[in-house]
């Protein structure tokens, strides 16, 4: 019981993996989208409150320097100098937001910046002063006085402290959720474990009883009637033999040692054909086989497991009087049949554990997941093409050295 729980909470199905990752991204983007609209109505929020203390005081600098206009406007020509103030630097526009005369260092950029009592840009604050009565010809006075960025620097100290805390929050309880979001799947998958576990026990003793008495039958003692129908026994019994397997494997033997060999690749595969003939048979597929020759050092129980998953999908999911074909080279192996096939989207899905494409045939969708971890054990590279209603390609490559 333990060690079951252990393996379904030490390794994750990639279709968990792929629904805890989605949640986490969406999350994540959520949190900082939420945090970066939060922090940017802050800093906004800052910034209008300092020109909003800032506009008393430039008004009153308005005022002032609206009171020199009028006395340089009054003495002109006689006085040309423009008013200074050490405090404010100041411009004047006409009506045409042409200037007629400046001292900033910064200057509004279009008519629009006009309507805009007060206003910061490039470094410096800019409040805007309509004249009513145009002195000089001045329709506008513009001062201007340089922001010193204290407020800019408390706000991003703010954001950076609160900002952070809220995102160690936000993580901390993001990751909590994602627990309590793939609890239910991890759950369910230990069940599962645990069914198949209990299966296997069970399955042991009636099959092994089933095999042991189909051996003894004499066949050439029977008549056409009851041949056909012992030829049916004995492909349902091989069917569950596979399923059997596959269930120990997962359950009993994925740990345990391999036993490398030499192994002769044709007489192997030649073997597995033959043995699936009668599956074959009573789905009314034919099976071709182009073999060269080759040995691989490999435990021979690993690729019985292998090639008998990849020829049972392939018998399994055919079309009545369907073909499968397979095909060996010194580099790698194929099979290919006539079935339903399955999705190009579906494609990456296809060795995950418990996964099945098709209602009609039963299964615990763990064979491919199988060939999967043997591949990946040996280093091995498996390459699928599909087409839906058309037929599946399954390639197994292994490497140079693994041949003897």
């Amino acid at each position: 019981m333990s060690a079951t729980k252990n393996r379904a909470t030490s390794s994750l199905l990639r279709s968990e993996k792929r629904s805890l990752f989605r949640f986490l991204a969406l999350y994540a983007t959520f949190t900082l989208l939420l945090i970066s609209a939060l922090s940017y109505y802050y800093y906004e929020s800052q910034k209008t409150l300092m020109l909003s203390d800032k506009r008393a005081t430039l008004a009153t600098y308005a005022y002032e320097q609206t009171k020199r206009l009028k006395a340089l406007h009054q003495a002109f020509p006689k006085k040309r100098t423009y008013p200074r103030d050490e405090r404010f630097t100041s411009a004047i526009y006409d009506i045409q937001y042409h200037r007629i005369f400046s001292l900033n260092r910064t200057e509004p950029h279009a008519p629009r910046d006009f309507f805009k009592e007060i206003d910061m840009r490039n470094g410096y604050i800019h409040y805007i002063k309509d004249l009513d009565i145009f002195y000089l010809g001045a329709r506008y006075l513009v001062l201007e006085i340089p922001d010193d960025g204290a407020w800019a620097r408390h706000a991003w100290r703010n954001i950076a402290l609160y900002g952070g805390g809220a995102l160690l929050f936000m993580a901390l309880l993001g990751w909590y959720l994602a627990k309590r979001f793939v609890a239910p799947m991890r759950d369910a998958i230990l069940l599962l474990d645990r069914f198949i576990a209990d299966t296997t026990h069970e399955l042991n003793t009636p099959l092994s009883t089933i095999l042991a008495n189909i051996e003894t039958v004499k066949t050439d003692e029977l008549s056409d009637k009851n041949r056909k129908k012992l030829e049916r026994i004995t492909a349902a019994a091989k069917q569950v033999s596979l399923l059997y397997r596959d269930l120990t494997y997962l359950v009993l033997e994925k740990k345990r040692t391999r036993n490398m060999q030499p192994l002769d690749m044709a007489s192997f595969v030649r073997q597995r054909i033959t043995y699936f003939e009668t599956l074959a048979q009573m789905k009314r597929v034919q099976l071709f086989s182009t073999l060269g020759d080759l040995c691989l050092k490999v435990d021979p129980n690993d690729m019985q497991r292998l090639l008998d998953n990849l020829l049972s999908n392939a018998v399994k999911y055919n079309k009545p009087g369907g073909q499968v074909h397979i095909y060996m080279r010194r580099d790698a192996m194929c099979i290919e049949d006539t079935g339903i096939g399955i999705a190009e989207a579906d494609i990456p899905l296809l060795f995950d554990r418990y996964m099945r494409f098709s209602d009609k045939e039963g299964g615990f969708g763990v064979g491919l997941s199988i060939v999967s971890d043997i591949v990946k054990r040996y280093g091995w590279h498996i390459d699928v093409t599909s087409q839906k209603g058309v037929g599946t390609r399954i390639c197994v490559s292994w490497k140079k050295e693994d041949r003897c």
